[in-house]
């Protein structure tokens, strides 16, 4: 069990530092930020296969990120472009409140849906970080994609 533990730590961290680096390095390069995001969400999601852990297990903290992340971008995006770095700033808090709200409905429902096909969900450290880091990145980065495309 500790050894578990241990090894969730090490991959969330790693994660961590792997998503930072990357964005960093990245962080210039409008054309494709939205497509890294989406690339290092699939990593997140390709971490978790040492640990036998399905991935509609972890559906509802997936579903949670891609509403969170994906509303809280395009109103970060609106804040920019109409106020400035502040603007983006109070995009970004006002939307991660909003959303977190709305994401909650979604993850919340999606995992009593798991429940009544007897699909286990439970929460546990690694499902419920990694998912939410995945689902957080995917909505970012197809936001991101989706607002180069349209030269936002």
């Amino acid at each position: 069990m500790r050894q578990k533990f241990i090894l969730s730590i090490l991959n969330i961290l790693t994660l961590c530092v792997v998503i930072a680096a990357v964005s960093v390095f990245f962080v210039n390069n409008a054309r494709w930020i939205g497509f890294i995001l989406i690339i290092l969400a699939l990593l997140c999601i390709i971490s978790l296969i040492p640990f036998k852990i399905k991935l509609r297990s972890i559906q509802p903290d997936i579903v949670f990120g891609l509403i969170d992340n994906g509303i809280l971008a395009v109103l970060a995006i609106f804040g920019g472009h109409f106020a400035g770095v502040a603007g983006a700033i109070l995009g970004g808090v006002v939307g991660n409140a909003i959303t977190d709200g709305i994401a909650g409905i979604f993850e919340g429902y999606s995992a009593e849906k798991l429940r009544l096909q007897l699909i286990p969900e439970e929460r546990t450290m690694l499902k419920s970080a990694v998912g939410k880091m995945a689902g957080c990145l995917f909505g970012a980065g197809v936001v991101l994609v989706i607002a180069n495309l349209l030269n936002f």
